[in-house]
């Protein structure tokens, strides 16, 4: 599975797929998102059984007003439509694994 572009538009399905959710809040000119970012590109190719998506907190500040999201990296996973995990910062990919297993 690719990464998804997760926006307005698109959220309620995403969030809504019945699978785990793991979404990657980021942005272009953010350091640390950019160490992050191909591990979540990883991690969508390898796990079909996960939904990753990646939103632009530049270009979808609803969406990142509406998770709290202050710092980015800001990672979440939601099961069932509710968020079970969130980290801020730069994480190492077994921990971005572990939140999703968790």
């Amino acid at each position: 599975m690719s990464v998804s572009i997760v926006n307005q538009n698109n959220f309620e399905q995403i969030k809504n797929s019945g699978k785990p959710v793991l979404l990657d809040f980021y942005a272009d000119w953010c350091g640390p998102c950019r160490m992050v970012s191909p591990l979540v590109d990883e991690i969508a190719e390898e796990n079909p059984q996960y939904l990753v998506g990646k939103i632009n907190v530049d270009s979808e500040p609803e969406l990142a007003q509406a998770f709290d999201v202050a710092s980015i990296p800001t990672l979440i996973v939601m099961k069932d439509g509710k968020v079970v995990n969130r980290s801020v910062g730069a994480r190492p990919k077994p921990q971005i694994l572990a939140m999703l297993e968790g």
